[in-house]
């Protein structure tokens, strides 16, 4: 196709300078970004809803005989701290613990209670139930504070004196749980019996009558008795509480993981929001909360006033049944996605594990791992597309406090190398269990150099990714076999997660990720300079490895040998990791092997579990099929109530909280879904901006802002009648830039903090 190049000096393009994604508003209402329920959750999977700041999560059942807020701190670990020298002993990987909870009687009959309505506002990330009993009206309001590190909930209503009821504190690691009567706070501290101390307090306010401490044996409906230690409050005015809770834990290997007891930081914590107050605790979780959250918005279309007035469960019900077309909710998913990430995963705490932060098990499925063979990769997809850079942080410092574990059980392992990888299954301190995963690390590095593609920051790329992305070529340089003809293979790969094949030379999902790796490494020399004869080395390594092959039936081949089974409906498509998220192959270069990857996922099937969904819905993206992905994200916004593990045809989708259901619930289906529309809507892993690439029929008229493209770059796009209309692309880093839609190519030399807006060109 012959392309139009838009010439500066031809069409109507605007310079706006100082435009940043911080001034222009983005959100949307809370009514469009609300979940929303009539009932109280029962089930904490399905139906209790998420609020988080990073390291401390939450799950809110909105009950009015008893409420339930169960909690969890994300670095709560049984297991293992070190690796054991013993060569015959294997270590004890653990899992991650739920922390505790706190209950709240009021003995508000839910038969009597008129208007009831239990929401999650993304917008705000607040918590709200409001319903009326006896004729008074109640509110609980709850958020976790990121800037307080603490979980805040406060009950009022509009008559005086309308609370009776007890608050309590209970421990799920059977620690000691003591009461300052006085003042009014709860302590609940114990150890894991393995070197981590970890400790929970909760701080009690009532305004009105006094508190006074009560000793009992409580029972609510469903539960087994369970004795307490309570506050007992009598006709107050309002009910406040002030949760934070903490570990020893420390990311440092030389540290042996152990930093100072969690005592005075968890009571800094929660004495300095006392001082502060609701309200200014408010006011500073939406200052630091919206930042992030109101970067991007997403607009795909009008819901039905009369599909959007129902709850959220009546949506699902109906997006199912009925078929419906509802792209607010659509929208409201995509958004979900960004909300979790967001409260799952902040600077200065772990990364999110395969349920984020959010566990109520201390056998959880899977351990609450990091899996590395996707599942935690996947989490991180939509972290820099979707302008959440700061969220990637902990996932690039947990691999950066890795290394030292990691190289000791590599070595182990594989013998003498240099560099180091990891097994498919790993814990919070880089202790691993299970197969090894070989290119493992290699995904992971991909995340550093992602990180540097999207932000370039030369000295992030300097002093934390380069490093060890050149650590871990290291380890493929000692690893990689050399066959006769000069063709470099990997020795012992598995495709995961093939039980049926012993490991192999050359299988494709190895020599994708370590291709990659090379390409990143390389660009990230010629970025840095000064290590000319390491680049030339990685250039002809990767040169020499075994490239990606078409098979007998024209599938891209999952090894080696042209062994694929076209009847295999396996919920891992390893083998096309260089379509998605890898960059090897593409429509544009090479198409052949494009569309043998098309021929792969269409015998592998689009029935098959959550995250299999997500992930699929960002290979037909990248293969421009934008009603595919559509049919995709349909089949994955399915409401389903089945929780036990299962890999057939059923339990896939989500559940009434529209948490992924693997099933069980896994949160990498909500963001590798996030991850999607992005990818739908644009792209810039081929070196330039690509508009509207794959986008759906269903969504003929919309908007989306604020996605973030490589090379330092901000997208505004409008559409209508699915054609491109509107376009800002804004510079933070002042490269060149080169955008394409429709056969049409942009390229500009940009200033940094300035934008651009194509208009008129788009429309001739």
């Amino acid at each position: 196709m012959e392309k139009t190049f838009w010439l500066i000096n031809v069409f109507f393009i605007t310079l706006i300078t100082g435009l940043t994604a911080q001034n222009i508003n983005k959100e949307q209402s809370s009514e469009q970004l609300s979940l929303w329920y009539e009932q109280p959750a029962k089930a904490w999977m399905t139906e209790a809803l998420p609020i988080g700041n990073g390291p401390l999560g939450a799950m809110l059942f909105g009950g009015t005989e008893i409420e339930r807020i169960q909690f969890n701190e994300i670095s709560l670990w049984s297991g293992d701290r070190m690796p054991i020298k013993d060569d015959l002993t294997e270590e004890d990987m653990g899992a991650h613990q739920a922390f505790g909870d706190i209950y709240i009687r009021l003995g508000h009959d839910f038969n009597k209670v008129t208007n009831y309505k239990r929401s999650l506002d993304l917008n705000t990330a607040i918590h709200l139930v409001e319903y009326d009993y006896m004729g008074v009206h109640y509110v609980q309001k709850a958020f976790a504070s990121h800037p307080g590190n603490v979980i805040v909930v406060q009950l009022t209503a509009d008559k005086p004196m309308a609370f009776t009821g007890d608050v309590w504190l209970t421990d799920m690691h059977d620690g000691k749980i003591t009461l300052d009567e006085k003042n009014k706070r709860f302590y609940s501290v114990g150890d894991m019996k393995n070197g981590f101390e970890y400790e929970s307090q909760l701080q009690v306010f009532t305004s009105g009558e006094k508190l006074k401490m009560k000793r009992s044996n409580q029972q609510s409906s469903g539960m087994e008795p369970v004795p307490f230690l309570g506050l007992n409050f009598i006709k107050s005015d309002s009910v406040t509480l002030i949760l934070s809770a903490g570990t020893n834990f420390k990311q440092d290997f030389k540290s042996e993981w152990l930093g100072e007891h969690p005592h005075a930081k968890v009571t800094e914590n929660v004495d300095a929001a006392s001082l502060k107050g609701v309200d200014a605790l408010l006011v500073e979780h939406l200052a630091d909360y919206q930042n992030l959250f109101g970067r991007v918005s997403f607009d795909l279309g009008k819901t039905d006033s009369s599909l959007r007035e129902k709850s959220t469960l009546k949506r699902l019900q109906a997006y199912k049944m009925d078929n419906s077309f509802d792209p607010e909710l659509e929208a409201l998913f995509a958004q979900y996605g960004r909300y979790l990430l967001i409260s799952c995963s902040r600077p200065g705490s772990l990364p999110a594990n395969l349920q984020g932060n959010w566990n109520n098990s201390n056998l959880p499925v899977w351990a609450g791992d990091y899996h590395s063979n996707i599942n935690l990769e996947m989490n991180y997809w939509p972290a820099e597309t979707a302008n959440l850079g700061e969220c990637h942080v902990p996932f690039i410092d947990y691999v950066s406090s890795l290394r030292e574990v990691s190289a000791l059980n590599t070595r182990k392992h594989y013998g003498d190398v240099r560099g180091w990888t990891i097994q498919t299954m790993n814990n919070a301190t880089g202790l691993s269990f299970w197969k090894w995963n070989a290119p493992g690390s290699a995904w992971y590095a991909q995340h550093l150099w992602e990180h540097y593609a999207f932000g370039r920051d030369k000295d992030y790329l300097r002093n934390t990714a380069y490093p060890i992305l050149k650590e871990i070529c290291h380890f493929w340089e000692d690893h990689l076999v050399r066959r006769a003809d000069g063709t470099l293979v990997t020795p012992d790969g598995w495709s995961p997660e093939q039980y049926k094949y012993e490991p192999e030379e050359g299988v494709t999902y190895d020599q994708e990720i370590i291709y990659d790796l090379f390409t990143n490494t390389i660009e990230a020399a010629e970025v840095l300079g000064g290590d000319e004869a390491f680049k030339k080395k990685l250039i002809g390594m990767r040169e020499d490895l075994l490239k990606p092959a078409i098979g007998r039936w024209g599938q891209l081949k999952e090894w080696e040998i042209d062994k694929d089974d076209p009847e295999d409906h396996h919920r891992h498509v390893s083998h096309l990791f260089a379509l998605y998220p890898g960059r090897q192959i593409s429509v544009a270069k090479t198409p052949e092997l494009a569309e043998a990857a098309k021929v792969s996922l269409n015998a592998r099937g689009d029935e098959s579990t959550g995250w299999s969904r997500a992930w699929k819905i960002n290979f037909w993206a990248r293969l421009g099929d934008g009603n595919r992905s559509y049919k995709l994200l349909r089949n994955l916004i399915n409401l389903v109530d089945e929780t036990k593990t299962i890999y057939g045809n059923s339990g896939a989708g989500v559940y009434s909280n529209l948490l992924d259901s693997h099933p069980p619930f896994q949160i990498d289906g909500n963001l590798g879904a996030t991850a999607g529309y992005c990818e739908m809507l644009m792209q810039s892993h081929a070196d330039e901006i690509q508009l509207l690439p794959a986008l759906p029929s269903a969504w003929p008229e919309g908007s989306v802002k604020g996605l973030r493209a490589r090379g330092g770059f901000e997208i505004d796009i409008t559409w209508k009648e699915g054609k491109l209309t509107d376009v800002v692309i804004y510079s933070e880093s002042g490269l060149p830039c080169k955008v394409t839609y429709n056969g049409k190519v942009w390229e500009s030399k940009t200033k940094a903090g300035k934008s651009y807006t194509l208009n008129q060109s788009l429309k001739r």
